[in-house]
């Protein structure tokens, strides 16, 4: 996402939505501003396709779906964005040609990157606390092999784990689980970070 937003006027959500039916960058809506979608690294694109196909994969064929970048989450009336994957289990959710986003996310998967990680950690994971439907919040680093997922419990989002190499993601909402290394394959991301010699 870019920092200003990429048309200063007040937009509607349907304004917004005829916008996404004829462009060919998506575009996040927040607050009636919309905002341009960055692109990633190829380790960014191959980590989020695992996250989708390790979902798919846990999920089987019950009630749950998940969702790529390509579906917009509604997380509020003023507030639409474009997660890396989403999972939902509402029965409103499931795939339709007339559905234009997630009505009902639960889990929110982001793979973080050096440009957006500040606000996939703050703002963004902001937006995604307020939804009261999502559930756990997943961030995905690609700088190592290292998982983080918040969940919100009856005190709030005061639940946080940290996996690693050779753990097991447990997504408890879902009921679903999945070995961390799933969502690095074919990619080059280090198990730890080497610091070199010399700043020893």
């Amino acid at each position: 996402m870019v920092a200003q937003p990429s048309q200063p006027c007040y937009m509607t959500v349907d304004e917004w939505r005829k916008l996404e039916e004829r462009s060919e960058m998506k575009h996040e809506y927040i607050d009636g501003h919309i905002y341009a979608m960055a692109g990633g690294s190829l380790a960014h694109s191959e980590i989020a396709i695992n996250v989708v196909i390790a979902l798919r994969n846990a999920l089987k064929r019950g009630s749950c779906h998940v969702y790529n970048s390509d579906a917009a989450a509604r997380l509020s009336s003023a507030h639409y964005l474009y997660p890396d994957a989403t999972v939902t289990c509402d029965q409103h959710d499931h795939p339709s040609r007339e559905l234009r986003a997630i009505q009902a996310p639960r889990v929110i998967v982001e793979v973080l990157s050096n440009t957006t990680e500040a606000y996939d950690r703050g703002e963004k994971f902001g937006y995604y606390r307020e939804c009261p439907t999502v559930q756990e919040y997943v961030l995905v680093s690609t700088k190592r092999q290292l998982v983080e997922v918040y969940s919100r419990t009856q005190q709030g989002w005061t639940a946080y784990h940290v996996y690693g190499p050779g753990d097991e993601i447990v997504l408890a909402s879902i009921d679903v689980h999945f070995p961390v290394a799933m969502l690095y394959e074919l990619t080059d991301v280090p198990e730890i970070i080497e610091i070199p010699k010399s700043e020893l």
